[in-house]
């Protein structure tokens, strides 16, 4: 059986590899903080499929900031010129989606 969220997660890791192959000869720092933001998502929230109760909640909550950290990572990269909108639309729209999925599962 599929976990959609989770699913979604990967979705949104593999929309960013190009944008992250371009970020690191730039700025490998940002890169790497994006990098690690979207594995967190990913990771937690197949860990918080697995719990209950609270600790289940706080982890898909961990989902939910960890989400936010992508979009403002790639806002950041676009206001710096880094990458444009148009390449990070994509990426953009996954993490919202992903935020929203995260926040119904957390609350």
């Amino acid at each position: 059986m599929t976990f959609d969220a989770y699913d979604r997660s990967l979705s949104l890791i593999r929309s960013l590899v190009p944008l992250l192959d371009r970020l690191v000869t730039i700025d490998p720092k940002l890169a790497d903080q994006l990098r690690r933001a979207a594995q967190n998502v990913a990771l937690n929230c197949q860990e918080a499929n697995r719990r209950r109760g609270k600790d289940r909640r706080n982890r898909f909550l961990w989902c939910l900031a960890e989400a936010a950290e992508v979009t403002g990572a790639l806002e950041i990269a676009i206001a710096f010129g880094y990458l444009d909108f148009a390449q990070c639309s994509a990426s953009l729209e996954l993490a919202d989606r992903v935020r929203a999925m995260m926040y119904r599962l957390s609350h």
